[in-house]
């Protein structure tokens, strides 16, 4: 691998830094981040300040230009490493992953348990680019292969196992007296930090040689994780929905300041017709000063209705959260929950906490939305709540009903959704699985379609733009 000495590949300076950073603001957006112009413009000035001697310092220069969350951190690394790579091709000394020879794992963990315990960056840094071109290749290509995988890469090498060995390791050098005061638990912690960060690496690694076969705007679009109000809630692991809890407040300022806007060009209301014309006898039939219809200052009413049980869970608490931060925009906020009986869970949203798991695991522990089974009943729930709890839907409440339509081949129960239609003013239906999986086994999506109106709503992006549209003023 030939590096330079400003510590960046040589393709970087052959291809030209306005390329690269061109390619990196590109991808970026891609992934959902919002960069403009004028974040551009600084970047590139940042680039020429700070020069090309510190690729680190190149990188935390680049992010303060680009980003705005932290949270954009992890989509805004991984493309830094693709763009603004450390070196190219196989580090020296070692296979490329398809030939007969292969490195000695033995020796290499060894290696690996002297730059565990001692911290060495720069050598887990050669680790990683050894044992990815040592153990990640696969297939036979040009070149001896056709790709490199971390996956394979650290199944072989196995760093967790290493645990152990690093532990005596540090303690029997000539640091342990220094370190006597921390607990075992607490070195343990660290280890394992450090070889989070050393599998981290070899992710890196993998995705940069992959990089260097296939094109680096291709691996950067498909190998790298999109922000967490793109990923899909059905699939959100805690470390997304953790990053969303972060963003509902945020996001829900945003969203109350384009209502309140709605609000007050709806305030002016629409053209009344016949007392315009009426005033425009006294110039000729021309309607010179139009009257416009009073609204009253009444704030509409908001009801959900949530199904809480399985992967759906994570979405309708996610919004259930989010319409909480909102509801000083509305007269009134009722929630219910259900997974086959429904229960109302206001109070609970009210003064409960803001972490969508919490909120969840306390919903299904004091509220009566399960019976028999645990299983998701939509005819049941739905049929429920048409008994118990239709007061709390009048002519001026909007009704969402969050959850996927899955009925587990039970009745769909149509007719109380149609009660539930004829009492209020809208009924939506958010649905957070693709429109192409609707009505699709037991999913009974399009029937519910046909009385109310359905939205796909997968993301939290989705999500905001979908409440901003249709929440009432």
């Amino acid at each position: 691998m030939t590096a330079l000495p400003d510590g960046f590949a040589r393709p970087v300076a052959e291809e030209g830094i306005s390329g690269r950073l061109t390619g990196l603001v590109q991808t970026l957006r891609s992934h959902g981040l919002r960069i403009g112009t004028g974040e551009t413009v600084d970047a590139a000035a940042a680039l020429e300040a700070l020069g090309l001697a510190d690729r680190e310092r190149v990188r935390e220069g680049l992010a303060a230009a680009l980003l705005h969350q932290d949270g954009q951190r992890a989509v805004f690394d991984p493309v830094f490493d693709l763009y603004f790579p450390l070196g190219v091709g196989a580090p020296d000394g070692t296979t490329t992953g398809g030939g007969d020879a292969e490195p000695d794992r033995d020796a290499l963990r060894e290696r690996l348990v002297a730059a565990l315990a001692t911290d060495d960056r720069a050598l887990l840094e050669q680790l990683a680019r050894e044992a990815v071109a040592g153990f990640g290749g696969y297939g036979s290509g040009q070149g001896g292969s056709d790709g490199w995988s971390s996956h394979q890469t650290l199944s072989r090498l196995r760093p967790e196992t290493l645990l152990a060995r690093v532990l005596a390791a540090l303690r029997a050098g000539p640091a342990a007296d220094g370190d006597a005061a921390f607990t075992d638990r607490l070195e343990a912690d660290e280890i394992r930090r450090r070889i989070e960060g050393f599998r981290e690496r070899v992710r890196t690694e993998a995705r940069r040689r992959v990089a260097e076969r296939r094109g680096t705007e291709e691996i950067a679009r498909r190998a790298v994780a999109t922000t967490a109000d793109r990923v899909d809630f059905l699939v959100a692991g805690r470390a997304h929905l953790d990053e969303l809890r972060r963003t509902v407040h945020p996001l829900a300022r945003k969203l109350a300041t384009r209502l309140a806007a709605r609000r007050r060009r709806a305030a002016h209301g629409a053209v009344d017709l016949r007392r315009t014309l009426r005033g425009s006898l006294s110039t000729g039939g021309v309607p010179m000063r139009p009257v416009l219809r009073r609204r009253r200052p009444a704030r509409p009413e908001l009801v959900l209705l949530c199904d809480v049980s399985g992967s759906v869970a994570g979405f309708a608490s996610f919004t259930m959260l989010l319409v909480q931060a909102l509801h000083d925009q509305f007269s009134k906020v009722r929630v219910f929950a259900f997974v086959n009986r429904a229960d109302e869970v206001t109070g609970l949203l009210t003064h409960g906490s803001t972490d969508p798991v919490g909120l969840g695991a306390r919903i299904l522990g004091e509220a009566a939305v399960t019976g028999w089974h645990g299983s998701s009943d939509y005819g049941t729930s739905l049929g429920e709540f048409a008994e118990r709890h239709l007061d709390a839907v009048g002519p001026r409440s909007t009704v969402f009903v969050l959850g996927d339509a899955r009925t587990n081949m039970s009745d769909p129960n149509l007719p109380a959704l149609r009660r539930i239609a004829g009492r209020a003013r809208r009924v939506y239906w958010l649905n957070p699985e693709p429109r192409s999986q609707w009505s699709t086994g037991d999913s009974a999506a399009y029937a519910y379609a046909e009385l109310v109106e359905m939205h796909e709503c997968r993301n939290a992006r989705q999500l905001g733009e979908l409440i901003a549209r249709l929440l009432p003023v």
